[in-house]
C-alpha cells in the first residue's frame, strides 16, 4: 500500500453493513420507479390514477378518454397507406342532397345507381387506429392559409370531396373557375381559408385538341422541357399544394424539347420513334418536383401517387365495366403492370428530391393513395356516370366510368390520410 492512501473498509461486518444498507437503497427505488410507472404514461402524459385497468397499463388508454380529461396522448406512428378497409355503419359525412357542387358525373345516387354498400367502409391502417376526418379541426388549423390541388380530373375528384367534408362546417363561397370550370377557388369566410383546384392534367406545357368527352382530333403536343404556367405562375402562393400525375400520359403524345419532336407515345403510322409514357413521365415528374425546390417554395408539398382504374372485360372504350359491389381484401388485387410502372416512376423522383429538397429545407410528403385506391373496385360511378341510364331500356348499353370516384365515396377517405399526415407534421 502506498503511503499516505486511506485503505479501504473492506472487513467482513463493513461489507454485510454496506449490503443491507444497498438492498434498502434498491427496493425504495424500484418502489418508486412502480409509483412513477403508474402516475406516467408511456406517451409522456400524466395519466390519473384509477382502480380500472387501463389506468394501470397506459396502452389502454383510450384517446378519447384522456381527451375528455384534458390531456392530449401521443399518436402512434404507423404506414397509413398499408391495410384494409372495414365496414363503417356510420356512413358517409354527407350527401348528394347535403353537398351541391357535386359534378354530374360523380353524383351516383342522384344518377340512379341502386346500391348503397359502397358507401359504408373506411380505411383502416394495420397498425393503428386513423380517425375520421374533422372538419372543424382541419378548418381551425388551417385558418388564413391556402390550399392547391395540381393536375387532372382525379385531383378535382379529390377537391370535391374536401370542399364536401368541409361544408358541413360552414358552406364554401365559390370565388373563381375558368372559362370550361376545370379550375376552381372555394373560400370559407369564417376562416379565411381557400381551396383551389389547378387544372393540368400533364404538369407540363400540352396541346390537347379533346372535347369534353375526351374525344381527339389530333395527337396531343408535350413540351416535356416546359412547365404548365396555370400552376407555375401562382403555386408559391398557396400554403400547400398537392401534385399529382396520372393516366393522361398513357394517352397518344408526341414528345418535344426545344420545340423540336424527340419522340412519342403509342402513335404508329408516323415517322417518330415510340419511346413511351415512362420516359416523358418521368421527365415531367422530375421537372416539376425540381422547379419547386429550385424556387425555394415555402410551403408544404405533397405528392400523391396515381390511382388505379378497375375496367374489366375491356376498357373505357371498347365496353369495360366495373360492377363489384364490396372492397377487395388484402393481396386479393395486384397492379396491373402499366400501373406498377408509374408508381415506380413515383416513388424513385421522390425519393430523389426529397434527398435534395431537405438539404434545402424543404418540406415534402408523399400521398401514396395507390393502394387504398387499389382495393375499391366497388367505388366508382360506372354506368352511373350519367343519369338514370336503364331508365329507358334496362338493357342499354352504356359507357362506363371505373376510373373516378363516386361522391360520397371511397375518395373522402383521402382527407382522413391527409388530416393525420398533418397531426404528424
Amino acid at each position: 500500500m502506498v503511503k499516505g492512501e486511506m485503505s479501504p473498509d473492506w472487513t467482513p461486518w463493513s461489507l454485510h453493513k454496506h449490503n443491507h444498507v444497498l438492498i434498502k437503497f434498491a427496493i425504495m427505488i424500484l418502489l418508486m420507479g412502480l409509483s412513477f410507472r403508474l402516475l406516467f404514461s408511456h406517451s409522456g402524459v400524466f395519466a390519473p390514477i384509477s382502480d380500472s385497468p387501463s389506468a394501470a397499463d397506459p396502452s389502454m388508454i383510450s384517446s378519447d378518454y384522456l381527451a375528455g380529461l384534458g390531456f392530449a396522448r401521443k399518436r402512434e406512428k404507423c404506414d397509413l397507406f398499408v391495410g384494409e378497409w372495414i365496414p363503417n355503419p356510420s356512413g358517409p359525412h354527407y350527401t348528394n342532397d347535403t353537398c351541391t357542387i357535386v359534378e354530374p358525373h360523380q353524383n351516383c345516387m342522384k344518377n340512379g345507381r341502386p346500391d348503397t354498400g359502397y358507401l359504408y367502409w373506411k380505411w383502416k391502417p394495420r397498425d393503428c387506429d386513423l380517425p375520421m376526418f374533422n372538419g372543424k379541426e382541419f378548418l381551425e388549423t388551417m385558418r388564413n392559409k391556402a390550399w392547391a390541388l395540381i393536375g387532372d380530373s382525379i385531383s378535382r375528384n379529390h377537391v370535391q370531396s374536401l370542399v364536401c367534408l368541409l361544408s358541413k362546417v360552414e358552406q364554401a363561397v365559390e370565388i373563381y373557375h375558368d372559362k370550361e370550370y376545370r379550375s376552381k377557388t372555394w373560400r370559407f369566410p369564417s376562416y379565411e381559408f381557400t381551396l383551389s383546384v389547378i387544372w393540368s392534367p400533364f404538369l407540363v406545357q400540352a396541346d390537347i385538341f379533346e372535347d369534353m368527352n375526351g374525344v381527339s382530333s389530333k395527337d396531343i403536343q408535350l413540351h416535356l422541357d416546359t412547365l404548365d404556367n396555370k400552376w407555375t405562375r401562382q403555386f408559391h402562393k398557396y400554403d400547400y399544394i398537392i401534385i399529382a400525375g396520372g393516366k393522361w400520359f398513357l394517352k397518344t403524345a408526341i414528345y418535344y424539347e426545344k420545340r423540336r419532336i424527340i419522340g412519342c407515345h403509342y402513335c404508329p403510322g408516323k415517322n417518330i420513334t415510340e419511346v413511351g409514357f415512362e420516359f416523358a413521365y418521368k421527365k415531367a415528374l422530375h421537372l416539376v418536383l425540381h422547379h419547386i425546390i429550385s424556387t425555394k417554395y415555402k410551403g408544404v408539398v405533397f405528392l400523391r401517387t396515381s390511382t388505379p382504374d378497375h375496367f374489366e372485360n375491356g376498357e373505357w372504350w371498347s365496353g369495360g365495366t366495373c360492377n363489384r359491389t364490396v372492397p377487395f381484401r388484402d393481396g386479393q388485387m395486384d397492379l396491373r403492370d402499366v400501373d406498377r410502372v408509374m408508381r415506380d416512376i413515383e416513388l424513385e423522383v421522390f425519393g430523389e428530391a426529397v434527398s435534395f429538397g431537405s438539404k434545402k429545407g424543404m418540406k415534402m410528403r408523399l400521398l401514396d393513395t395507390t393502394h387504398i385506391s387499389l382495393m375499391r373496385p366497388d367505388g366508382h360511378p360506372g354506368p352511373y356516370r350519367q343519369f338514370q341510364p336503364f331508365a329507358k331500356n334496362k338493357t342499354a348499353k352504356v359507357q362506363n366510368d371505373c376510373l373516378h370516384w363516386c361522391l360520397p365515396g371511397p375518395i373522402d377517405s383521402w382527407s382522413d390520410v391527409v388530416m393525420e399526415m398533418l397531426r404528424r407534421g
